[in-house]
């Protein structure tokens, strides 16, 4: 089952909050509180409290344990941007963007949940698979030039 938990509006850059929600993907409830508890970010504390409300969710709505819930996506998507002006010289002005962004975490309750570190060990061993079938494909069709081939290309170069 899937528990979702959205923070709408929130006043950072979606570009900071990012860094921190790749952290969290694909780990337990648990860790990934002691991991936001710990992240000397501002990110870490919005996404902490979206954290805290989807196991919230998952308890009161869907009657889960927390113990065994694993944070299945945690996506970051840019909100409305607040544009201000800034004074510059001779009378002139600059904007500045000030960008927001919206935070929503999905917790499951199912274990089997693919992770960085299990998708980047699936693309080496593919391109292992890979290198191997292209060297034993090499090594089937490599052609064997005769005496004759060398001496009539010879000829034709000249």
């Amino acid at each position: 089952m899937e528990i979702r938990s959205t923070y709408k509006y929130a006043r950072i850059s979606p570009f900071k909050v990012r860094e921190v929600t790749r952290e969290i993907q694909g780990l337990r409830v648990s860790a990934a509180l002691d991991l936001l508890a710990f992240t000397p970010k501002k990110a870490a504390s919005l996404i902490g409290k979206t954290l805290k409300s989807a196991i919230a969710n998952a308890e009161n709505n869907a009657n889960l344990k927390p113990d065994g819930l694993v944070v299945k996506e945690a996506t970051v998507g840019e909100g409305p941007t607040l544009k201000r002006i800034m004074a510059r010289a001779r009378g002139s002005a600059s904007r500045i963007l000030k960008r927001t962004s919206h935070i929503r975490i999905v917790l499951s309750d199912e274990i089997a949940i693919e992770t960085r570190e299990t998708r980047k060990a699936k693309r080496k061993q593919e391109k292992k698979a890979a290198k191997k079938e292209i060297k034993s494909e090499a090594t089937e069709s490599v052609p064997v030039e005769r005496k004759s081939d060398k001496s009539t290309s010879k000829k034709s170069n000249k």
